[in-house]
């Protein structure tokens, strides 16, 4: 990518779009597209075929999706399934319409078996079944890498995928029944400091091992990636470690400074019980991460729930 090529960036206002744009603009790239879901409507396949042909945009990062924890996936299953296969359809049919020089479509860890091996490679992709609270939002990002991957054969695109592991960081999602772990883990902890709580309550048993990456990290790998990688092979982006969420509870509970208990809710879900990448492509194409987990949630917390009372 040149610093005035014209670069769409679809979802720009979430936690992965924002970082991309803040990110892009600080390497100096002035013709950055984004407009807002008001503005563009992504599942209108008439209103996405307008925006394509009037800005032409050469490069595209497909970071648009409809996201959630695990509640909201379970009991909005249509709604994932649907919103995301038409975002992903009709962006990445419109860029190869409209000659998109490169696409890259951000997947998730979420669509890899839910008793691969672990570490998960890349080939792991559909060896298995897939964990059933998030099962339709899996198999619309499962549509969207095939999407890409058979574009580039029968057509000769260059469109990428990527599927980072679990996320943290600046414009984070902290609404209890639709957030991911970490973000809510800092909210009930905060509130629970503030309040003067004596408790805690986790959903599931504490158990489940993850991986988490921060947004900064991410949006550093793909515009990394934009830049040198070609291949369809859905590339891994994490750190390679992982945590139990027991852990990861008390490691926030200690950077909070919170001194009351941990009560586990054993009768909510727990999800997978472990969902580690293999990193080892993305190590090998030059590329780690640089945010460790404990450095990450200071920062977080610290421009999330403390800064505004400062």
């Amino acid at each position: 990518m040149k610093k005035n090529s014209k670069i769409y960036i679809a979802g720009h206002s979430g936690m992965v779009g924002s970082a991309l744009l803040r990110h892009l603009m600080e390497k100096g790239f002035t013709s950055l597209i984004f407009r807002t879901s008001r503005e563009l409507d992504l599942t209108n396949q008439a209103a996405v075929a307008k925006f394509f042909k009037e800005e032409s945009p050469e490069y595209v990062f497909l970071a648009a999706a409809k996201v959630g924890g695990i509640e909201a996936n379970n009991t909005q299953r249509a709604q994932f399934l649907y919103q995301n296969l038409m975002i992903e359809s009709n962006v990445i049919h419109q860029s190869y319409l409209n000659n998109v020089l490169k696409l890259l479509f951000l997947a998730s860890s979420c669509i890899y078996p839910k008793y691969a091996d672990q570490p998960i490679k890349e080939e792991a992709l559909l060896s298995g079944k897939l964990e059933p609270t998030n099962e339709p939002y899996a198999i619309a990002k499962i549509a969207g890498v095939k999407l890409c991957e058979n574009y580039n054969k029968e057509y000769g695109c260059d469109f990428i995928s990527v599927m980072p592991t679990n996320l943290y960081g600046p414009n984070d999602n902290y609404d209890l029944k639709n957030s991911h772990v970490l973000p809510a883990l800092l909210r009930k902890f905060h509130e629970a400091k503030i309040q003067n709580l004596k408790s805690v309550e986790i959903w599931g048993t504490g158990t489940p091992m993850r991986e988490f990456l921060h947004v900064d990290d991410l949006a550093e790998a793909c515009i990394y990636l934009m830049d040198i990688y070609k291949g369809n092979i859905s590339v891994n982006i994490g750190t390679g470690k992982d945590i139990s969420i027991h852990d990861l509870a008390l490691l926030i509970k200690e950077i909070l400074g919170y001194q009351g208990k941990l009560v586990w809710k054993k009768e909510k879900p727990d999800g997978t019980p472990r969902k580690l990448l293999d990193v080892s492509l993305i190590h090998s194409l030059g590329w780690e991460h640089k945010i460790q987990l404990r450095q990450g949630i200071e920062q977080v917390y610290h421009e999330k729930f403390t800064s505004a009372h400062e």
